[in-house]
């Protein structure tokens, strides 16, 4: 699938993505939902999130922390508080101790308050990206507080291509799961 380059494409791609996720999830029996994730063993996942995340509430928690980043970045710069995407004192290079800090938060997170979490969060997205047009999106450097990209690159990277992530590590799971058996 192309990355989105339209309002229409953006929000079809979110909602395509985010539902091929949940029927992956919803086809996990009880017992694979409960299975931990075991990723850390190949040598060529080099991501540090293949050994962070241990189970489904992790990958859906982490989710929902990029979704309070995109809403929490949009509705300050649009209140006139210029604020930076990634919260002090992280940057693109120290992005992944932000992504530590989201595991640690929610270790003791139930799965299903996460579900809700990422389900409500996942409707908020799309109502922020339904209030912006088609230009306010994809014309770069549109809003100053995006800097030399587009708002809708940072919705993308917050919704389909986050969700496609997702996916390629439940499905993984899955894989794994059922070849055991």
């Amino acid at each position: 699938m192309p990355r989105p380059a339209t309002k229409e494409d953006l929000i079809t791609a979110a909602n395509e993505q985010f539902d091929k996720m949940w029927a992956l999830i919803d086809s996990m029996t009880e017992e694979e939902l409960a299975m931990p994730f075991d990723f850390g063993d190949d040598p060529k996942d080099k991501e540090a999130h293949w050994k962070r995340d241990k189970n489904l509430r992790d990958i859906l928690i982490h989710l929902y922390e990029w979704h309070q980043l995109l809403l929490n970045w949009v509705t300050s710069n649009r209140k006139g508080n210029s604020v930076p995407f990634l919260p002090e004192p992280y940057t693109w290079k120290t992005y992944g101790d932000l992504n530590m800090k989201f595991w640690v938060k929610h270790q003791s997170t139930p799965y299903e308050d996460a579900k809700k979490m990422l389900l409500q969060s996942h409707k908020e997205v799309l109502a922020l990206i339904e209030g912006f047009s088609n230009e306010e999106l994809f014309e770069k450097q549109y809003f100053k507080w995006t800097g030399t990209t587009s708002l809708g690159s940072y919705c993308v990277s917050a919704t389909s291509s986050h969700y496609d992530w997702a996916i390629k590590k439940i499905k993984r799971q899955i894989k794994k799961l059922r070849s055991r058996s």
